[in-house]
């Protein structure tokens, strides 16, 4: 079922998962010594990412590299696969948790964070799970480390401690570990109706003898299973309570690591496991089309009454992650390519969002859009970012929403869904509607009173405004640096080879 021909055989990615899980111990035995500990986390970041670029060169020329861990059951084993598609994923994760570790030791030193030391071996630890959910090469393998980023992020989303952080965790415990017993139920499933696990460009199940109302249900509780993480609606309540945590989490839960997980693990499920011809055949391509144009309506309204920032950020996130869900359900190559493509460009511009929130935190303590009148004149290294991102989500050119976005239209216009265009349309005009009354207010308004404060530290400032360069170079030049856009068309036309629209 899969092309070994095109299989190398390396322990380099089991070097990628486990190099920031081996960081752990000794960021907890440096909790007394804070420039050790930092020391520790941002150097295994950095090995991280160029374990991640040593596997860069063979996905771009359609090789995986695999090692097979420990075989569980005849058809069943922990295997870690690095094909186009996981390279692509955890190139993104893996660059921005580099920066995001740098923001996160400003962030902390300049607030007296409590616990710095959980914070910091938590983060690691959800690192690791990120890479092995990008690297898994089978649904076993997937379900592991998606259950240890639920588990990991817990410490992170309470880490205030306060009764809404509390609360907070409680909802998100509830949602992710339900949503994780209906992955591993789905899993239990297809082995039954497959014989196999593995994941297959084109899907698993194309050619399984089954009757379609099993198919569906199997769906649907695949769909429950990675549907939570990614946010689609109407399972999506847990992301904007979880915007208690500390702001350099919540760019872990929006940018880089938790709803990107649970939108790649759709892009699997269509991708991997179904397969764009049994979808069809199903009917299914056409629900969850349906499912992600209302998610990204709706969510984009309610965007609009939030005044609190990073609650906004979080329904806009929310209608985001159902661009790439609309992307890969049209099932037409240009889709299937620009929802790949905004995995990435989401990425960098909500990263840079909440960079922005939190640095606005820091230095001011504001946490309202309606106080943020003439911010722009303090803080104008970080509102230019804010800016930049903003135009970005709103799919403006040069930036690389621009780039997934008009890719998602022409996949619309493929698929023959005008429905999906005007909705894609339309979601670009309440992106600035919810957006650009912030930069007004920062740059066009005097302040209520006088801003006492400028920019916050270093360790804030300089990866929110490397965030904003990337999403601009990236929109001017797609493959620059990491050739995320070659992998993208890759991973598209492996999946739907043979597919007719």
């Amino acid at each position: 079922m899969v092309d070994h021909a095109a299989i190398l055989s390396s322990p380099v990615p089991l070097y990628a998962v486990l190099v920031s899980l081996l960081a752990v111990p000794l960021i907890l035995a440096s909790s007394n010594r804070p420039n050790l500990r930092e020391f520790w986390t941002v150097l295994a970041a950095v090995v991280k990412f160029a374990l991640v670029l040593v596997l860069l060169p063979g996905a771009i020329a359609g090789m995986s590299t695999e090692i097979r861990i420990i075989e569980i059951a005849p058809g069943i084993d922990l295997t870690l696969r690095a094909d186009p598609l996981g390279v692509f994923f955890a190139l993104v994760a893996s660059g921005l948790w580099i920066l995001t570790s740098l923001y996160s030791i400003g962030y902390v030193r300049g607030l007296n964070e409590h616990k710095q030391t959980r914070y910091f071996a938590s983060f690691a630890v959800c690192l690791s799970a990120t890479i092995g959910i990008a690297f898994a090469a089978n649904l076993l393998s997937f379900v592991l480390f998606y259950e240890i980023l639920t588990i990991a992020t817990y410490p992170l989303v309470i880490h205030k401690e306060t009764p809404a952080a509390i609360s907070a965790g409680r909802k998100y415990l509830v949602y992710t570990l339900t949503a994780g017993v209906l992955l591993i139920a789905a899993t239990a499933w297809t082995y039954a109706m497959a014989g196999s696990v593995e994941f297959v460009a084109g899907g698993l199940l194309r050619n399984v003898d089954a009757d379609a109302r099993s198919l569906s249900l199997l769906f649907a509780l695949f769909l429950a299973g990675v549907g939570v993480k990614a946010a689609i609606m109407p399972l999506h309540s847990w992301l904007p309570t979880a915007m208690a945590a500390p702001t350099p989490v919540s760019a872990l839960l929006h940018a880089v690591a938790v709803v990107k997980s649970g939108v790649f693990g759709v892009v699997r499920l269509v991708g991997f496991v179904f397969g764009p011809d049994l979808l069809q055949n199903l009917g299914l391509d056409t629900y969850l089309t349906s499912l992600a144009g209302v998610t990204i309506i709706v969510a984009s309204m309610l965007a609009l009454s939030e005044d609190n920032l990073k609650r906004r950020l979080a329904y806009s996130t929310i209608g985001h992650l159902s661009y790439i869900v609309l992307g890969v359900s049209l099932l037409s190559p240009a889709g299937f390519t620009g929802a790949l493509f905004h995995i990435a460009s989401h990425a960098t511009m909500k990263i840079t969002l909440f960079f922005c929130a939190g640095a606005i935190y820091v230095a001011s303590h504001r946490e309202y859009i309606s106080e943020l009148d003439g911010i722009g004149k303090s803080m104008p290294w970080t509102m230019a970012a804010f800016t930049i991102a903003a135009i970005g989500l709103a799919g403006i050119p040069p930036m690389n929403g621009f780039v997934s976005k008009w890719y998602l239209g022409i996949g619309a216009l493929e698929s023959h869904q005008i429905t999906m265009l005007v909705v894609l349309l339309v979601s670009g005009l309440l992106n600035v509607a919810y957006f650009f009354p912030i930069v007004q207010r920062a740059y066009f308004r005097e302040p209520r009173e006088p801003h006492a404060h400028g920019e916050a530290s270093a360790f804030m400032v300089v990866p929110l405004v490397v965030t904003a360069v990337l999403s601009t170079l990236f929109g001017l030049m797609p493959n620059l640096f990491l050739h995320l856009f070659d992998l993208a068309v890759m991973v598209s036309t492996s999946v739907l080879k043979g597919h007719s629209l």
